[in-house]
Formats: C-alpha cells, structure tokens, sequence
C-alpha cells in the first residue's frame, strides 16, 4: 500500500513538472511573437 501511494506521488510531481516546463515555454514562444509584431509595427512607421 505504501509502496503504491509513494509510486503515485512520485508520478503526479512528475507531471506537475513536465507540465509547468511546457506551460513556461509556451509562454516564452508567445511573449517572442507579441516582440516580433510589436518590431514590426514600429518599423511600418519608419
């Protein structure tokens, strides 16, 4: 019984992990393409 709740803990910290790297780089990606278009507006004015 032990051995089956410290294995299911073990797997839900692990995919609270993989999940939140996931969540940051895909935040990453949106925050680059919200840059980029905000690049090239100021370069439309020039």
């Amino acid at each position: 019984m032990k051995r089956t709740l410290a294995l299911s803990l073990l797997m839900l910290v692990t995919l609270l992990l993989i999940s939140g790297c996931n969540t940051i780089q895909g935040a990453g990606k949106d925050i680059e393409q919200g840059g980029e278009a905000v690049q090239r507006s100021a370069d439309s004015y020039l």
